[in-house]
């Protein structure tokens, strides 16, 4: 198969600078040399990459959107085509730098105290240390405010029980930033810095698991923790805190969302150009594959330009949660249409280890729950638009 040279129907690249290009190409090229020839391997195996946290980190790609403190200082559009490559190789890969960039060190560095900032940021950037985001409970997902993990002041330490899961790297975390509620259940919700070794901090992989499978998913407990006060974050008060995080995070899931889409659509355009039926003719010169591979590029297309746009926004600070809701909603189930006609297209080979596409289907349908499923996405935009919120 030709190699890949991007997916550019409509002339993007005019819209990017020297440098968002430069970006993009170092992480098509790590991705190319580094993650795909061995991703289909590491899918099967169910096993993550830990090898490749150095080298993401030595390439800015962990601290991408940090200033200062080990951070590379990209902008939002050059951290966009970050993800953008990285889950065109794999959405699992992806989702590891998203947390540990939007989900760890953002809020380190938003809410955090400076020691808090002095001690952790260097390392998370530089990827000494690998951290997570424990705000997921076993009964709440769609509704994170209704969490049951508590935490009770005990003079200068806070003692923490609880439960989170399907937290990305909990296992391989040297750092948790668990989010739970002071005191009773209507108690405001902080977040903690609970390290790995806290007697009673425990975390287990989640197994057999369908999609992601090259991505680490724990459950962690909580049981009576005790955390020095100073490792509260000072900043962060109210569901305020967390869902700021998601937002980023759910920025960084519509560009990430396009890579895979652009590796669907790559895979299926080149084989059917190649693979010959009815007369020995490519299939691509059929009707109806052409339709399919019509409606894909267009609506990358339109994503690509949903995600740029949503990027500028966000460099200008005009961005709005809902905006990236936007963004997270659209770029996901497009992502998601284009793999399974993709899927399509290449017929039986299609669900083969020798393409892509199957692995990239079954990893996006995760992408599409977590940081937000479709249906709840739609009701954050429905409440936008209308000041009404249904899910009240």
């Amino acid at each position: 198969m030709p190699s890949y040279q991007g997916v550019d129907f409509l002339n993007i690249d005019s819209f990017l600078s020297d440098e968002e290009k430069l970006v993009r190409q170092t992480v098509r090229r790590f991705v190319d040399e580094q993650v795909n020839p061995s991703i289909e391997e590491w899918n099967r195996e169910g096993r993550f990459p830990l090898h490749l946290v150095k080298p993401m980190a030595e390439l800015g790609f962990l601290g991408a959107g940090l200033s200062g403190y080990g951070g590379s200082g990209m902008n939002s559009v050059q951290y966009g085509l970050v993800m953008q490559e990285l889950e065109r190789g794999d959405s699992g890969l992806r989702s590891f730098v998203s947390v540990q960039s939007a989900l760890v060190i953002y809020p380190i560095s938003t809410y955090g105290s400076e020691e808090q900032k002095k001690r952790w940021l260097p390392r998370l950037s530089s990827g000494e240390a690998i951290g997570c985001f424990g705000l997921t409970e076993p009964d709440f997902g769609s509704n994170p405010a209704g969490m049951r993990t508590r935490a009770v002041k005990d003079g200068d330490f806070y003692v923490l029980n609880g439960e989170k899961t399907w937290i990305t790297s909990g296992s391989i975390a040297e750092v948790a930033l668990i989010w739970a509620r002071l005191g009773e259940a209507n108690g405001v919700v902080r977040g903690f810095l609970v390290e790995k070794g806290t007697p009673g901090f425990v975390a287990q992989d989640i197994h057999g698991k369908h999609s992601l499978r090259a991505s680490v998913s724990s459950s962690l407990s909580l049981g009576e923790v005790r955390v020095p006060a100073a490792n509260m974050l000072p900043k962060a008060e109210g569901m305020k805190g967390p869902l700021s995080c998601l937002t980023q995070g759910r920025y960084g899931i519509g560009w990430g969302t396009l890579g895979a889409a652009m590796a669907c659509y790559h895979e299926a355009l080149e084989f059917t150009k190649a693979r010959k039926q009815f007369g020995n003719k490519p299939i691509a010169g059929h009707q109806l594959v052409q339709e399919q591979l019509v409606e894909m590029v267009t609506e990358i297309s339109k994503g690509q330009l949903l995600a740029l746009h949503v990027g500028r926004l966000k460099d200008e600070g005009r961005l709005d949660s809902a905006h990236a809701s936007l963004l997270k909603r659209n770029n996901t189930r497009m992502a998601l249409q284009v793999a399974r006609a993709a899927r399509d297209l290449l017929g039986a080979n299609g669900i083969t280890s020798d393409y892509s596409v199957f692995r990239h289907m079954a990893n996006l349908e995760s992408v599409a729950t977590y940081e937000g499923t479709h249906n709840i996405h739609t009701l954050i935009l429905g409440q936008k638009i209308t000041g009404i919120p249904a899910y009240e």
